[in-house]
C-alpha cells in the first residue's frame, strides 16, 4: 500500500466527499454557531482526508498507522458532532442519517486500510 498515491485511494476520495457533505450541512447553522460546533465539524471532517494523506507519503509503515488512527479519531470525534448537532436542532434527522452513512462508508475503508498495513511483512521489519 506503501507509495500508492493517496488521491487513488477509495478512502480518501470518500472521506473527501465526507468533508464536502459536512461543510454543505454546516451553511445551515445558525450564525452564532459559526466558531462553535460547526467549526469543529469543519475542523474534525477536514482532518479524516488530511491524515490519510499526510500518513501516506514518507514515513514508514508505522508512521503511516499512526496517522491513519488519528484520521480514525478524528471520524469519531466528528460522529459526535453529528450527535450533538441533532440534539440541538442544527442538523434534521436525515441529513444526521445521510452523514452517518458516509461516515460508515469511511470507516469501514479505513479499518480495512489499517489491518492491511497491520498485516504487511514490512511493518514488522520496521520494529
Amino acid at each position: 500500500m506503501r507509495g500508492t498515491k493517496y488521491e487513488n485511494l477509495q478512502v480518501w476520495q470518500r472521506a473527501c466527499d465526507l468533508t464536502e457533505s459536512v461543510y454543505q450541512a454546516t451553511r445551515a447553522f445558525p450564525k452564532e454557531e459559526m466558531f462553535g460546533l460547526s467549526s469543529q465539524m469543519r475542523r474534525a471532517a477536514v482532518s479524516v482526508p488530511a491524515n490519510i494523506a499526510e500518513g501516506s507519503v514518507g514515513g514508514t509503515s508505522a508512521d503511516y498507522l499512526r496517522f491513519l488512527r488519528i484520521a480514525r479519531g478524528s471520524l469519531a470525534e466528528l460522529r459526535t458532532y453529528f450527535v450533538l448537532s441533532a440534539r440541538l436542532n442544527d442538523l434534521g434527522a436525515e441529513r444526521v442519517r445521510h452523514l452517518d452513512e458516509v461516515a460508515d462508508k469511511v470507516a469501514a475503508l479505513l479499518y480495512g486500510l489499517i489491518k492491511s498495513i497491520q498485516c504487511s511483512p514490512d511493518v514488522d521489519a520496521e520494529k
